[in-house]
């Protein structure tokens, strides 16, 4: 199979949060691809955790992106030709409790990364990701577009609309010239897939609740999310990175990933979708006060789908079966099915006619 025009094939790549859950799936498809990757990323929050699992040989530099001078040692070192930018700090609740490690991370974090890639000369595309919770949430029945207001009440999300801010910032100030990197900004939905043991996320929760035969605590069962398997907005990210790569200056702004409108849906329907493979899967909602969570939240990808020809490949029940397989088969055997699903996505993505892959 031909994935991307063959353009990551031996293309220096660096991925910063590599040991993270999305960056460590991104790593594990660059390196089948052929690409030469590096990663700079913090020890991996978690034990177990999928980057350990995984055991890919690759140039491994563990660094704070908070320290602008490590950072720009670190890219000048390896000198990149793209740069996926997925370090940060990831979690709503995480970020109530600690607001400076938050913004500290995800804003001058990322203006590290950029302004290393600003000095080092070979950087052509950057590719930098963000989050579905950037806009300005209104609880509209409808999704959220590239163009609409971005904004955040609670300090994660107001970090990362922040951090776009920051993204055009530099797109217009220092990278509108003759052979300046093109960036672009991703934003995807709540991704879900085997591998993820981050605290306060769905899937995590559920499967230690599980381990410890528990019942699993709930925020908000009415809460509505748009859901995807990982591997679907890493395919829009390795689309996007290719069409920079290929020097396409009218795909250097921002692009929503999110699935199809069938897959936005409360988390009581995936609760219910993951009881069908874990039985023995029972959830209760909690009677105490939260932090403001956004509760209705929905992505329009028709941007994406209109001018990069990206679509979802996954059903959102293809996406929850391959899940629960996957935390199965670790419990019970410990195999690790990272690999074997990847291999499964590409063969459906090419089945399917996406314009990323051909035989």
């Amino acid at each position: 199979m031909i994935q991307f025009g063959n353009i990551y094939r031996d293309c220096r790549v660096l991925i910063t949060g590599h040991t993270g859950f999305k960056g460590s799936w991104l790593t594990l498809w660059l390196n089948e691809i052929g690409a030469k990757v590096a990663g700079i990323s913090l020890d991996p929050d978690t034990q177990p955790n999928h980057w350990d699992l995984l055991n890919l040989s690759i140039n491994d530099q563990r660094l704070d992106i908070r320290d602008a001078e490590i950072v720009r040692d670190s890219v000048a070192k390896f000198q990149p030709e793209i740069v996926f930018h997925l370090a940060a700090q990831p979690l709503v609740r995480r970020a109530y409790r600690d607001p400076i490690e938050n913004w500290s991370t995800n804003i001058m974090g990322t203006a590290h990364v950029l302004d290393a890639c600003r000095q080092v000369k070979g950087v052509r595309a950057i590719v930098a990701i963000t989050t579905d919770k950037v806009y300005v949430n209104r609880e509209w029945p409808w999704g959220y577009r590239e163009n609409d207001r971005l904004g955040g009440h609670d300090p994660y999300s107001a970090s990362k609309a922040a951090c776009e801010l920051l993204i055009d910032s530099y797109r217009c100030a220092y990278f509108d010239h003759e052979n300046a990197p093109l960036l672009a900004s991703a934003r995807a939905g709540n991704v879900i897939g085997g591998g993820d043991w981050a605290e306060d996320r769905l899937i995590p929760d559920l499967v230690r609740a599980i381990d410890q035969m528990e019942s699993l605590v709930i925020r908000s069962l009415s809460a509505t999310r748009p859901w995807q398997h990982v591997l679907e907005c890493l395919a829009g990210y390795l689309l996007l990175g290719q069409r920079l790569l290929e020097k396409r200056e009218e795909f250097a702004e921002a692009w929503n990933f999110g699935p199809g409108p069938e897959a936005n849906c409360t988390v009581a329907k995936v609760l219910s979708l993951l009881q069908t493979h874990w039985p023995d899967l029972a959830w209760e909602q909690t009677q105490e006060l939260q932090p403001h969570e956004a509760n209705l939240l929905y992505l329009d990808h028709a941007k994406a789908k209109e001018k990069l020809n990206w679509n979802p490949v996954w059903s959102l029940e293809k996406a929850v079966q391959l899940t629960a397989d996957w935390y199965c088969q670790y419990r019970d055997r410990g195999t690790i099915l990272s690999g074997d699903h990847l291999a499964t996505y590409l063969s459906d993505a090419c089945t399917s006619g996406v314009s990323w892959i051909q035989r």
